[in-house]
């Protein structure tokens, strides 16, 4: 079992609880894309996911390949995310 998951947090996330459980959601959506493609252990290289006003910002324990780097584009453009294509990635 792991239990290492990354840090949720959001902007504004006391006002607007919403906020950390879509965090929740697209972190099992990019687990399971992950776990499709096989990349048992690209969930262990993400150490926070940040709602900062509607850009989801994804924080790196080490730096993540470009098809890495879709997982969380598409799930923060699904109807489990934002809707939109803001993502940004910090090593």
């Amino acid at each position: 079992m792991f239990l290492d998951h990354p840090t949720l947090t959001a902007t504004n996330s006391l006002t607007e609880p919403d906020r950390i459980e879509r965090l929740t959601r697209v972190y099992g959506y990019v687990a399971a894309l992950a776990d499709v493609a096989g990349k048992l252990t690209f969930i262990e290289k993400v150490s926070q996911l940040h709602d900062h006003k509607g850009t989801l910002i994804v924080f790196w324990h080490d730096a993540p390949t470009e098809d890495e780097k879709v997982y969380f584009t598409q799930a923060w453009a699904s109807k489990m995310g934002d809707g939109s294509t803001n993502v940004e990635h910090e090593v």
